[in-house]
């Protein structure tokens, strides 16, 4: 082995930051599968290399005995002492027995090992840089799709967007951006392998602390998020400081923060909420943009019952029962919606000139 081969290895461990120590001893296990598979021994062997000028020497252990039953593995205490007069029994003597031709076998195998430890080397750092960024968003561009996922490109690695975590009616081609969020980063035996999604509420969120420093800064909080992507979001924001407005840092100045998120998400609808402690307040924000009159709350069942006005029972279920929906999955509580007059009918509630319970909360739909 020549000194260009040990400024190889010098080189691989400066830019693949793989440990020129790790590639000597995989460089030395290989060899000694390679001794005993070429020259047909059985022989207990080491193979020794030398780290400063890549010189590879085989020596053959033997142990040292008073009858030698098995020569390949044994020798006499007689024998041992003509190499090393300190040898006594039981020790374990060492005979150099390097074949002529081992360098060209050596250089073969060393080829070998050095390729595939780059490879799992550059597979191990794949993974642990993607590992850390599970449940994070990512941007990459789409390299191609088949009939069950949307292959996208993040600069090391391939990452795999199934299908049926595209949004309704998206649509990529090749060379496009793409925001995503990774699901699950695996190892395995083909090396890393990374999910993506484009309707995981998580991707919502990953959005928001993106364009909203307060959230990024831990100012404002986001405390739960419910979406059906491609059609409407809910997302309830907290902040400790009382001087500071959740919903509008959400929202930006003239709507321009939630608007790029929007736009990311080709129009999803976004309400923003107020998270409260207090479960009614929180209802009735959840069911934005419909207007509550009152919210009887049923701990035990953690149900909750809401009343609004006549004309806001359709707004308050939403399309296809998408707002009470989401505003269930948001909070957490179930949701059961009664009209003002259906209350009067089923509860014997009083109709009152009461006003509507506050609400603080924003619906976006641009």
């Amino acid at each position: 082995m020549s000194m260009d081969f040990i400024e190889a290895l010098n080189d691989l461990e400066r830019e693949k930051g793989i440990s020129k120590d790790i590639l000597f001893e995989a460089i030395e296990a290989a060899l000694i599968s390679s001794y005993k598979r070429n020259f047909n021994t059985a022989q207990n062997v080491r193979v020794d290399m030398n780290r400063h000028t890549g010189s590879i020497r085989v020596f053959a252990r033997k142990l040292i005995v008073e009858e030698v039953l098995d020569p390949r593995t044994e020798i006499s205490l007689h024998s041992a002492r003509e190499i090393n007069p300190s040898f006594q029994l039981d020790d374990v003597a060492e005979i150099e027995v390097t074949p002529r031709d081992f360098g060209r076998i050596a250089a073969q195998t060393a080829k070998q090992v050095v390729t595939q430890r780059i490879r799992e080397a550059e597979r191990g750092l794949i993974y642990n840089a993607f590992v850390e960024k599970e449940e994070d968003i990512v941007t990459g561009i789409v390299q191609r799709q088949d009939l069950r996922n949307v292959y996208v490109d993040l600069g090391k690695i391939e990452a795999h967007l199934p299908l049926n975590e595209l949004m309704p009616g998206e649509k990529f081609k090749h060379g496009d951006r793409i925001k995503a969020y990774i699901t699950k980063v695996e190892n395995t035996t083909k090396g890393p392998q990374i999910l993506l999604s484009r309707t995981h509420p998580g991707l919502l969120k990953r959005l928001f602390e993106l364009e909203v420093p307060e959230i990024f800064d831990g100012v404002v909080e986001i405390r739960s998020v419910a979406r059906e992507a491609g059609f409407r979001s809910k997302i309830a924001v907290y902040s400790r400081n009382s001087e500071v407005d959740p919903v509008g840092s959400c929202v930006g100045p003239k709507g321009t923060r939630v608007q790029t998120i929007v736009t990311e998400l080709h129009g999803e609808k976004i309400d923003i909420v107020r998270y409260s402690d207090n479960i009614e307040e929180y209802v009735a924000n959840a069911l934005s943009p419909s207007k509550v009159l009152e919210v009887q709350v049923f701990e035990p069942e953690k149900m909750a019952r809401v009343i609004v006005p006549d004309y806001q029972l359709s707004l308050a279920i939403g399309i296809k029962g998408q707002n009470a929906r989401l505003a269930a999955k948001l909070t957490g509580w179930k949701i059961d919606i009664k009209s003002e007059t259906q209350a009067e009918e089923e509860f014997g509630r009083e109709k009152t000139e009461q006003d509507e319970m506050p609400q603080d909360s924003v619906s976006i739909d641009f």
